[in-house]
């Protein structure tokens, strides 16, 4: 069973709507989507990402012990740098995403809601004699969301994960109430859901099943270094990137703007042509509302699924475009 964080203190702000599995204890929105979609791609507010696992790795041998676990080159990682990258099974399947910076003394990451606690006992499992030290933050440490092109004041002390769509930093949750006070307006999790489905950006557990592989969700170059190897799993990514292709890809699909319901994560998708009876050839993994675009989503579907045909996701018209390619 998944230990999920202590509900946010800010879901007691007006408007707050509480958000829904995976995202159980941080605000949906806090009244107004698409007024909070806009702001975010102005740069204006912040994103609790209080539900998030938060995990720190100590010692004089971390950057070195980690590299040797996961799909990133990390051993010479400069203080203050994102990266991301992941923890692959044996036989390359997709099992943990981490989100990291070093700051010099201290490689801090966070994860997907509830995963701490599989990554925490995976990593305690590959320590050997290694001298790292593992710990959980979650319960003190609450991830805070500053979007691209904001001029928001990082609090002293709190360390910065900055990349190119954002800020994310590790905030004592003690301090969580007072940073949101003078740093508003605070934005739900659904607006950035939306702008990252906009932005074709995977997310573990919802663009991923039992089976995904790096190759599928286009992971390989941000999230998978090719020049490395000895991880879990490398042989599989080297194998496909090398010799072969993977079995399915990501899309980016243009939905029917006609109808009500948006289709949700898991729904199949087919060929127009064939109707609803038809093969299945792939699911819905992410299906959102954007503000300028209507409504959209990300789907995996086969790889030979041709690129200019017309799907449908359940009863909704879905026009592809392609992210990953065959």
């Amino acid at each position: 069973m998944l230990r999920h964080s202590p509900a946010s203190p800010l879901l007691s702000l007006p408007g707050a709507v509480p958000a829904e599995a995976p995202d159980e204890g941080v605000a949906a929105h806090y009244g107004d989507l698409f007024r909070e979609q806009r702001a975010l791609a102005d740069g204006t507010g912040f994103v609790d990402l209080s539900h998030r696992g938060v995990i720190t790795v100590t010692g004089p041998e971390r950057l070195s012990w980690l590299h040797l676990l996961i799909t990133q080159h990390v051993s010479e990682l400069p203080p203050g740098q994102a990266t991301e990258a992941l923890i692959l099974s044996a036989h390359g399947h997709i099992e943990h995403a981490l989100y990291l910076v070093d700051d010099g003394e201290t490689t801090w990451m966070h994860t997907e809601p509830g995963n701490q606690e599989a990554l925490i006992a995976y990593l305690e499992s590959m320590k050997f004699f290694y001298r790292v030290e593992v710990a959980d933050r979650t319960d003190e440490i609450a991830v805070v969301h500053l979007p691209a092109g904001s001029i928001t004041e990082v609090p002293e002390g709190v360390v910065v994960r900055e990349n190119p769509h954002g800020r994310d930093l590790f905030l004592p949750r003690a301090d969580l109430e007072t940073f949101a006070a003078g740093h508003g307006p605070a934005i739900g999790i659904l607006a950035m859901e939306a702008l990252r489905v906009e932005a074709h950006r995977p997310r573990l557990g919802l663009e991923t099943d039992h089976r995904t592989i790096p190759h599928e969700l286009g992971w390989i170059g941000t999230a998978v270094h090719l020049q490395k190897g000895c991880y879990r799993g490398q042989e599989t990514v080297a194998r496909v990137h090398n010799l072969g292709k993977p079995p399915r890809r990501l899309v980016f699909l243009h939905l029917d703007g006609s109808e009500v319901h948006l289709p949700p994560h898991g729904t199949p998708v087919r060929l127009a042509s064939e109707g609803e009876e038809g093969r299945q050839l792939g699911f819905i993994t992410t299906s959102v509302r954007h503000h300028e675009l209507g409504p959209i989503a990300l789907a995996l579907v086969k790889r030979n699924v041709p690129v200019d045909a017309q799907l449908m996701a359940g009863g909704t018209a879905a026009a592809q475009e392609v992210v990953v390619e065959p």
